[in-house]
């Protein structure tokens, strides 16, 4: 069996499409499959309904600013200020694609691994209990173990 891993650094809508896109291909082709979530990327992770936890002003002020959940991120190109990523979900739907969140999940059930990267979330205020179920917490060095022994690795 082969490996894969997937940086998901990006907090776009589109980038995020095609990292899970491409993580539930490569877990139904028998692969096993490593995302590790850092910086923006950790947005794909938010859960979408805001959770009552200790922040210090700082990490309030990032989590104010950022997008909750996969199904509040943005397209890369092309927003126009929401039109653009109203009109790509309009479209995916009509033409029968998964929202974001149901590629999540579907990743989730083929047994992709999903990391958030501890650093990252300690430097933008993001605690543990603000993400969805089943995102393993973990640091650079657990992600470049798995890098190690996969054939694809992706930086997204």
């Amino acid at each position: 069996m082969s490996s894969k891993t997937i940086i998901m650094f990006s907090g776009d809508l589109d980038k995020a499409m095609a990292s899970l896109i491409i993580a539930n291909g490569a877990a139904a082709m028998g692969d096993e499959v490593t995302m590790f979530f850092t910086f923006w990327g950790l947005n794909v992770l938010r859960k979408a309904k805001k959770i009552k936890v200790k922040k210090e002003f700082m990490e309030n002020m990032f989590g104010f600013m950022m997008p909750r959940g996969a199904d509040k991120l943005a397209l890369s190109k092309m927003n126009f200020g929401g039109a653009g990523t109203a009109m790509m979900k309009s479209i995916m739907k009509k033409k029968n694609v998964s929202s974001l969140p149901a590629l999540l999940e579907s990743a989730q059930a083929m047994g992709v691994k999903m990391i958030a990267c501890t650093m990252s979330m300690d430097v933008m205020g993001i605690k543990a209990e603000e993400l969805i179920d089943g995102v393993e917490l973990a640091g650079v060095a657990t992600y470049l173990g798995e890098a190690e022994n996969s054939n694809v690795n992706l930086f997204i």
